[in-house]
């Protein structure tokens, strides 16, 4: 779990930045850990590419170094692939990782890092989402109230995760990369990529992301980048409903960013560290080509979730 404070801080770094479609919050908050190690990026428009919007949450562990630099250049080194002006970003954001991850690894100052960082990136271009992801860092999305998952967590207890360790060199042991780290795919972490017969993608800790993409349809209200000390304590529909609930009643979402990590904060460190982590949390609302007046009206809607859930009960007791 890491050491913890005799109190937590409860200060919240918070932003907020909109345009003609989005209108983005962000907070992120040390909690009961000695120092934050967290890092965080929201730009609305791209230098290099306007109109295309950046967001990326990224939860350093072993210090804050590898997770700063990350938020500084990872989409730097996204736009700079040429797969990016191609057209294919989701090759170029696969090797817009890997290429930070190994610029860090020569790098005379990064090299010698023992930290490693998450990496959640959400990339929205002409009506796309494009997601990728390294370790256990989470975007999700609400469609109409539903979630709709936009990346997979990277531990090491999963099959395919432990299949590459294993043939890297590497074990998992009490859930963990040779018995240290929760989590198999990371920037930095150079410790685990030292495999000279392997390449970058096959390394015991991979910085090789999982990209999802989504088309952004008229049901889409918003999405939500966090680290794991949120979704530790609450599960994705949960998460959801608290977001919509606030957004509906006029919340702002810099607001809801900083209600969702109160929630999350425990009382205290004695329930196995649930809670205790240095939060971040990234609320992207997407108005489209509506008012904000319109999502607030969309999001005090009952979910859809909740109405396929309602029909399948009365189907249910149809049939009884």
């Amino acid at each position: 779990m890491g050491q913890t404070l005799s109190e937590p801080v409860t200060q919240k770094e918070t932003s907020r930045c909109e345009n003609s479609w989005l209108r983005v919050g962000s907070s992120c908050m040390q909690g009961w850990r000695v120092n934050m190690e967290d890092a965080h990026t929201t730009i609305l428009s791209l230098p290099d590419d306007p109109g295309t919007a950046f967001f990326a949450v990224y939860d350093g562990h072993g210090g804050a170094r590898i997770a700063q630099h990350a938020g500084k250049h990872l989409h730097k080194s996204i736009l700079q692939r040429p797969e990016y002006k191609a057209g294919d970003l989701v090759a170029a954001v696969k090797q817009g990782f890997l290429d930070l991850d190994h610029s860090m690894q020569t790098d005379e100052v990064l090299k010698d890092e023992l930290a490693g960082t998450t990496a959640i990136c959400c990339i929205l271009r002409n009506g796309v989402a494009y997601c990728g992801n390294v370790g256990d860092s989470r975007a999700i999305a609400s469609v109409g109230g539903r979630v709709e998952e936009l990346s997979n967590d990277h531990k090491p207890s999963l099959a395919s995760e432990q299949r590459r360790i294993t043939a890297a060199g590497g074990w998992v042991e009490l859930n963990r990369v040779n018995g240290n780290l929760a989590l198999s795919r990371a920037l930095g972490d150079f410790v685990f990529k030292k495999n000279e017969e392997k390449g970058p993608e096959d390394q015991i800790v991979t910085a090789n992301p999982d990209v999802e993409v989504r088309e952004l349809t008229e049901e889409w209200e918003f999405i939500i980048l966090a680290c794991d000390g949120i979704w530790d304590v609450m599960t994705n529909q949960e998460v959801v409903d608290f977001v919509r609930l606030r957004l509906s009643q006029g919340m702002e979402p810099e607001d809801v960013c900083e209600d969702l990590m109160t929630r999350c904060l425990a009382p205290d460190c004695q329930m196995g560290g649930l809670g205790c982590d240095n939060m971040t949390v990234i609320l992207i609302c997407i108005t489209h080509s509506g008012s904000w007046r319109e999502l607030q009206e969309k999001c005090s809607r009952p979910s859809l979730a909740l109405i396929n859930q309602n029909h399948e009960e009365d189907s249910d007791a149809d049939l009884q």
